[in-house]
């Protein structure tokens, strides 16, 4: 399951909001945002930013959680490749 679903539904919940008091205020059908959580579809940039603000969240911690979730989804797709590509990326990231 992705770690920003799984962050999601834990601060939903411990503010005990229900899914469609979620997706009512981000104005999105209440499957989307259980598909969200429970890692079946992909939050755009937007929408974590959007949950981040209506669960009064740490906008950095969301935002870092749904990058790490979109890496690891691109390097099971290419595995091949992956840690080449990582290494790349990395040397990179140091200049």
């Amino acid at each position: 399951m992705a770690r920003l679903g799984l962050k999601i539904r834990e601060l939903r919940e411990k503010q005990n909001f229900l899914l469609r008091q979620v997706a009512a205020e981000l104005m999105v059908d209440t499957a989307l945002i259980s598909k969200i959580e429970k890692g079946d579809r992909k939050a755009s940039r937007q929408q974590v930013i959007n949950i981040a603000k209506f669960l009064n969240a740490n906008e950095a911690e969301l935002l870092t959680l749904w990058l790490a979730d979109k890496i690891e989804l691109t390097i099971l797709e290419e595995p091949k490749v992956a840690y080449q590509a990582m290494k790349i990326a990395s040397k990179k990231l140091e200049k």
